[in-house]
């Protein structure tokens, strides 16, 4: 009882209704999760020399990485946790443009917290491997457990190219699983899928480069380790590779966005509204906190404001129902343009 009621009275007390700033805490408290667990794996095999885990192990973590971040917020944020999948996502106008940088920003945040929270897990594992010095390069290198950097003989133009295609696959394949008109997942079971596509990119696409992905799952930790200790050389190893990370993904995401557009999305047959509606047609929104915001306009949701007393109640949310999925809240809404069938998310994506 006691707890019971200090929970209550805490809630009261911090429970924040601006819709915006909610999203923001799911979006860094997921992208934590995933970067938490994707760095952390990648610490037990550089720092106790694949004693007590190798890469297989590594892969297997950034995978399970994602679908936690996507299990932690998907209903709150989207649990987007890449900068690559809200671009896409703004790309077939699902999630808003002025939206963009602030998640992008938050996902970078969460990134540079979870390679904190790795450092003090496995801070004497990785003063013990490094031999007290904190370095980039050489065989007691500990600065990949956070950062990705490419292989000795890989150009730049090829881990450029390595992160278009990684990235483009991740994203045509995500858009599919969400797709209603296509092959969806089973409602609960995407971040498990997503977790699954995100290892089958590892393992056949992480040899040049490590795989990030993601501009924040890199540029996040990177920071990190160069106000830790390891210096600028994070910036200059693998002649300047660190804005690749950032750039490469992003293309990659609109390559992806467009093609699954281009090769399947343009070429549904037209069907009614209310045929689409029957069929559960949905589009991915960035709504659907709880059950008070369903059927409030999208400014109020935004903003935290409620109408003026006097509208019905449940008015629009007659007959909705809020779904989850991978990379953002899925609710019922009128059928979508023939040209943007609605695609899916996550995550997320996302890294490893």
């Amino acid at each position: 009882m006691g707890t019971t009621s200090f929970l209550t009275r805490a809630q009261r007390l911090l429970r924040i209704r601006n819709q915006l700033v909610r999203e923001c805490l799911g979006e860094v408290l997921s992208t934590f999760v995933m970067m938490t667990i994707t760095l952390a794996s990648a610490a037990q095999k550089i720092a106790f020399y694949q004693t007590k885990g190798n890469i297989l192990t590594s892969y297997l973590g950034g995978a399970l990485g994602v679908m936690g971040g996507i299990y932690t917020a998907g209903g709150i944020s989207g649990a987007h946790m890449n900068p690559a999948f809200s671009l896409a996502m703004c790309l077939i106008e699902q999630f808003p443009w002025w939206k963009f940088p602030i998640f992008v920003v938050v996902q970078i945040v969460g990134s540079f917290i979870a390679a904190g929270a790795v450092y003090v897990l496995y801070y004497d594992a990785i003063w013990h491997h490094s031999n007290g010095t904190l370095t980039v390069t050489g065989p007691q290198e500990t600065a990949s457990i956070f950062a990705t950097y490419p292989a000795d003989f890989v150009s730049i133009g090829n881990g450029f190219l390595d992160q278009v295609i990684g990235t483009g696959v991740l994203i045509i394949v995500v858009m599919g699983i969400m797709d209603p008109r296509n092959k969806p997942v089973p409602k609960g079971l995407e971040p498990v899928v997503v977790a699954l596509l995100v290892l089958s990119i590892e393992c056949s696409m992480g040899a040049n480069c490590g795989c990030p992905l993601n501009p924040a799952r890199d540029i996040g930790p990177r920071l990190f380790t160069y106000l830790a200790g390891w210096g600028p050389e994070v910036f200059s190893r693998g002649n300047g590779w660190w804005w690749v990370p950032l750039v490469a993904p992003l293309l990659g995401a609109a390559v992806g966005t467009y093609l699954y557009q281009l090769f399947v999305a343009f070429h549904y047959p037209e069907e009614k509204s209310e045929v689409l509606a029957e069929q559960g047609s949905i589009v991915l929104v960035n709504t659907a906190i709880s059950s008070a915001d369903i059927g409030r306009s999208p400014k109020e949701r935004d903003s935290g404001e409620t109408e003026p007393a006097g509208r019905p109640a449940g008015q629009a949310a007659a007959g909705a129902r809020s779904l989850t999925g991978p990379a953002a809240a899925l609710r019922r809404f009128p059928a979508p343009p023939t040209s943007l069938p609605p695609p899916t998310g996550a995550a997320a994506a996302m890294g490893s």
